[in-house]
């Protein structure tokens, strides 16, 4: 394994950007690289194949750091690619084979994510879904101020119907032979916390915690707590 310092790679989810991590960033400082990739949000397969291309185009050792959706990207992403130290989910899927982030959303009661969506097709086939603007402050943001929040939801990525649906198809998932890290609130009303704390017991990370009254914008609302767990992935796997 490479003595370089890792870079953090962090993947947005569906309904932000990548200006969601930039709070993050701020308080990862310096002393750790970091790229927030502008996930494609078009399907898993895809979405994971251009991560990959970040991931070549950077050229060493990362963790992977993925958000909602992007916790399906980065498990795809990281399957047989050795330049990956480690895994961190930010209220994120974390699936297993065959599961995808609309069986995982499912799996639990509690989520009040579809009764706030809007959809229309688009020209490559199929739907595509975002939060309806007068929804978005208390679904996705609830801990976030609401000029903060009405602009999120001005600059929210749309993602597929395909993307939320598709399976993760590789043999064994990541997590199951990289190191992992957790992060997820407990006022999640995209993701239930009962599904939060099923996928992390599942994978047994080396560290997990859970943010008492945090809303699914996790990174933006409580940044210094993400950031904090990034950095024990990246000393964690001696970064």
């Amino acid at each position: 394994m490479s003595d370089q310092q890792p870079t953090v790679v962090l993947v947005h989810g569906a309904f932000a950007d990548s200006a969601s991590w930039n709070g993050v960033i701020e308080r990862l400082g310096a002393g750790y690289p970091v790229v927030a990739a502008a996930n494609p949000l078009r399907g898993l397969a895809g979405d994971a194949a251009y991560v990959r291309d970040v991931m070549r185009g950077i050229g060493g050792p990362v963790v992977l750091v993925g958000h909602s959706y992007g916790g399906m990207v980065v498990t795809a992403a990281a399957t047989d690619d050795p330049s990956v130290r480690a895994l961190v989910y930010v209220n994120a899927f974390c699936p297993d084979s065959g599961e995808s982030a609309l069986t995982l959303s499912q799996k639990f009661p509690g989520s009040t994510l579809a009764d706030t969506l809007v959809s229309y097709p688009v020209s490559t086939g199929g739907n595509e879904v975002a939060i309806g603007q007068d929804a978005y402050h208390q679904q996705f943001a609830a801990d976030v101020p609401g000029d903060l929040a009405a602009l999120m939801a001005r600059t929210q990525r749309p993602v597929t119907e395909q993307a939320l649906g598709e399976d993760l198809s590789a043999a064994s998932p990541a997590w199951r032979s990289l190191p992992s890290w957790f992060i997820f609130g407990d006022a999640d009303r995209n993701i239930p916390v009962a599904a939060h704390r099923f996928m992390a017991d599942r994978a047994g990370p080396r560290g997990s915690r859970e943010i008492s009254g945090a809303s699914h914008a996790i990174g933006v609302s409580q940044p210094a707590e993400v950031a904090e767990t990034i950095i024990e992935a990246v000393r964690g796997t001696g970064g």
